[in-house]
């Protein structure tokens, strides 16, 4: 078991609940639990999620009428001329062409810019989901589903496929672009009740992490779970919990989650896991306050708090915060 050498107390503003408490810890403690911390640099470039429409519009081209053309002559004196009685004059008309009407304006084809979500059940209580939006290629859309937002982009193509964890065994989820347009898909979870799941939610770069320790598992065990250890649905045959990253982080202002879900119907353990909430010190969020979100799934209903963390000054990077009562502990009967 890791043991802290130094304790640090640190404000933060907890709009969830009174009493929840968090200890930072040093840096040295930090690199025995997580590795050595890497220091982030803080770039100037701007990323842009506005797309330029051009509306396109064709010109008739415009044509000139000529009427009421007359072939005059002029009235002269005829001379005193003898002209021979066998002589003939030829005079050739020139022949005129008639203007052809303009051709008729071809209509501009339409693109197909309907947008379609489909939705089918995965394992462990899992959704997958697929955005068609072929107008909208590379574009950013916030998908946002029982209180749960993160952003995705779409392919090239206008193509999104994810798979989330279910919050509501009547799930719907929505797909919302920065344009107004969206899609939505529903469909029926009904093996959400074998599972416990817990989410935090927040905005990419304050350095937020989910951690589940699972019976009495210390950092860095077989049985801790987080971004790093994160297994995948499969653990659930071996009635073990899993955690699941959802958001793209290249994004600007984006927003991401994380969700850890344990099956409670297949598991033999008896006892609790521990979850805590932790943010370490970085460049991106040092001085400032951090915002969080949780999702509990309590009894098939789900319960949220919100959190606002007054981060140390950058001189304390590389530490970590551990806020340990944001989310009740996972309690586990065996079957």
């Amino acid at each position: 078991m890791l043991q802290t050498k130094e304790v640090i107390t640190a404000v933060g503003t907890l709009a969830c609940a009174v009493g929840i408490g968090f200890i930072m810890q040093s840096s040295e403690t930090a690199e025995q639990r997580y590795g050595a911390a890497q220091t982030l640099d803080i770039s100037d470039g701007n990323d842009s999620d506005n797309s330029e429409f051009v509306s396109l519009s064709s010109n008739t081209d415009t044509f000139l009428e000529v009427q009421e053309i007359r072939l005059t002559s002029s009235q002269i004196d005829k001379p005193n001329i003898e002209v021979p009685q066998k002589e003939e004059i030829h005079v050739a008309l020139a022949t005129t062409t008639a203007l052809e009407s303009p051709a008729p304006d071809v209509p501009m084809p339409e693109l197909q810019c309907e947008l379609v979500a489909h939705s089918k059940p995965a394992k462990a209580a899992m959704i997958d989901l697929k955005l068609t939006a072929p107008c909208l290629p590379n574009e950013r859309v916030t998908v946002h589903h029982r209180g749960m937002m993160f952003t995705e982009t779409t392919t090239a193509d206008g193509i999104l496929e994810t798979t989330i964890p279910a919050l509501d065994e009547n799930a719907l989820v929505i797909f919302a672009f920065s344009n107004g347009d969206g899609a939505v898909t529903q469909l029926q979870v009904p093996e959400l009740n074998q599972y416990k799941r817990t989410a935090i939610q927040w905005k990419a770069g304050t350095g937020f992490e989910l951690h589940a320790r699972e019976f009495g598992a210390d950092y860095g065990d077989a049985g801790h779970v987080w971004k790093e250890a994160a297994r995948d649905l499969n653990a659930t045959n071996n009635a073990q919990g899993f955690l699941v990253h959802l958001g793209d982080h290249s994004i600007a202002e984006s927003l991401v989650a994380e969700i850890y879900t344990f099956p409670i119907s297949t598991s033999d353990s008896e006892g609790s896991v521990d979850l805590s909430l932790e943010a370490e010190v970085t460049a991106l969020n040092c001085g400032q306050e951090i915002e969080a979100q949780s999702l509990e799934l309590i009894d098939g209903d789900v319960k949220s708090n919100d959190l606002t963390l007054a981060v140390p000054d950058c001189d304390a990077k590389g530490s970590f915060l551990v806020l340990n009562n944001l989310v009740e502990d996972l309690k586990v009967a065996s079957n």
